[in-house]
């Protein structure tokens, strides 16, 4: 009898598959018709669709604020140091909430976290649109950040764990895609608003025009499934089973039923360990991943956030300066200017991100992102020269959109892809925010210290020490390179590393 146990468990166990292999599978239909390629179901494109609002939202609110920096100047008789403090405190929150709250998506599940997120940004950006005075800006927006942190491991991690693996890199990067969008929209939309409203305190209603879709995506997250990879890590397989068969709801119904297998038991004897202490991501196992995710995203963020949220002010320093404007109607003039300008120069990161999905597949995510860190450094050059040479505007425009190309093409696209890959799952969200946090130590140094070296050393100085962190980002992705194509997995010290 035992033995016949023994053999029914092994039956059992080898029909059973792993929640990706039912994700990866392609169906058959029931006259034996198997599909050429695997379509994503409507719950796929549903999880898709809702994830790629934080990455929006984000780059619409923090490159938008270099639009409305001129008018909130005006409005609270802003000094130098304000500024730098309005800046960075949308990045400060992003530091603060990616490892605080994207590490809670581990704890209480991705589903859960991917509605907190969203509910925080609405109530934040509701109270910026009516903050009072100077600190409660800085806190309506340091609030926003925190929740536009807790997007970026969260987004990564339910598209990831959602989708087949072919064709995850250009599915993760088709929603990083909506930051550059949100980007320009932000430039158009505070041009907008200032042609039908050329008020000081126009800068109100470019972030009002963002609240009922931030509420209409809070519905929205509410009708999505969770992540089974998450559920299966916790040892919650019957749960997994379920939430896998609305992941992979179709008609005809394929597959009919979900039998999932424990890896961690299978594999390991017992279930994953869940812990996630800081030093579990510096351990043998994990330390090439931490470092891979999070030294050269910190290296980029010096430059991409300086960049994308000074435009606007290098802009206008070079067509002429907004703060010199005598009246309300001259400093609105000078603002519309700069977001032309601004919105011309950022179409680039759309391009630049629609390279990234079109090669990442085949070229890989750490050769896109080495070559991109040289052009990146290379379109700085260029505006360094412009900058040196009495602000030549042609080449100063090809320098910022040779930029813009290169990083949404390559570091900016392919770090916030490799964070949220290379850790295992029980780690996945500590892991990913902490890389999200670290990077955002070098966004909240340049927002914060940008406008104060922009006036004391000028603009080519403080471009050479971007094209030094550029060029520093290629060398530290090629030491500590790990190529993560193909089905999500562990990166640990037995991976090899491949460029």
């Amino acid at each position: 009898m035992d033995d016949i146990d023994k053999a029914t468990l092994a039956q059992n166990a080898a029909r059973r598959r792993t929640v990706q292999e039912y994700i990866d599978e392609i169906p058959m239909w029931p006259d034996g018709t198997q599909l050429t390629k695997l379509p994503l179901t409507g719950m796929q494109w549903r999880i898709w669709g809702l994830a790629i609002a934080g990455k929006f939202f984000e780059g619409l609110v923090v490159f938008m604020t270099g639009v409305a920096l001129p008018l909130i100047d005006k409005e609270f008789s802003l000094h130098t140091a304000d500024h730098s403090l309005i800046t960075a405190s949308t990045l400060a929150g992003i530091l603060i909430g990616a490892t605080v709250l994207g590490n809670m998506a581990d704890t209480f599940g991705r589903k859960t976290m991917f509605i907190v997120e969203m509910v925080l940004f609405t109530a934040f950006l509701v109270a910026l649109v009516f903050s009072p005075g100077f600190i409660w800006l800085v806190i309506c927006l340091f609030g926003i950040g925190i929740a536009l942190g807790c997007d970026y491991p969260t987004a990564h991690m339910v598209i990831s764990e959602a989708v087949p693996s072919r064709g995850r890199g250009g599915l993760v990067l088709g929603a990083f895609a909506f930051q550059s969008i949100g980007a320009i929209c932000g430039a158009g939309l505070g041009y907008i608003v200032l042609s039908i409203y050329p008020q000081i305190d126009a800068w109100r209603w470019m972030y009002a025009a963002a609240i009922i879709p931030a509420v209409l995506v809070v519905a929205g997250r509410f009708f999505v499934c969770d992540s089974a990879h998450w559920l299966v890590s916790r040892g919650r397989l019957t749960e997994a089973e379920a939430e896998t068969k609305k992941l992979l709801r179709r008609e005809p119904q394929y597959p009919k039923t979900v039998e999932l297998l424990d890896p961690h038991v299978a594999d390991h004897g017992g279930r994953e360990d869940p812990s996630r202490h800081l030093g579990v991501l510096f351990d043998a196992s994990h330390l090439r991943a931490t470092l891979l995710a999070s030294v050269p995203w910190f290296l980029q963020d010096l430059s991409t956030y300086g960049i994308g949220i000074f435009t606007p002010v290098i802009l206008g320093a070079t067509l002429g300066s907004a703060g010199a404007a005598k009246d309300v109607p001259g400093l609105v003039h000078k603002v519309l200017l700069s977001a032309q300008g601004t919105a011309m120069v950022d179409v680039l990161l759309v391009v630049g991100v629609l390279a990234a999905i079109l090669m990442v597949e085949r070229a890989g995510r750490i050769k896109l992102q080495i070559i991109g860190f040289i052009g990146c450094a290379f379109g700085l050059a260029l505006a360094a020269l412009s900058a040196m040479g009495g602000h030549n505007l042609p080449l100063l425009f090809a320098g910022f959109m040779i930029f813009n190309f290169m990083t949404n093409m390559g570091p900016n696209a392919q770090t916030y892809l490799l964070a949220g890959e290379v850790f295992p799952t029980a780690i996945r969200g500590y892991g990913a925010g902490f890389a999200a946090s670290f990077a955002k130590i070098g966004a909240v140094l340049t927002a914060f210290f940008f406008p104060i070296l922009l006036k004391a050393i000028g603009t080519p100085l403080l471009l050479l020490g971007l094209i030094i962190a550029s060029l520093l980002g290629a060398v530290t992705t090629a030491m500590w390179s790990v190529e993560t194509r193909g089905a999500l997995k562990d990166v640990s010290s037995r991976i090899q590393p491949q460029v």
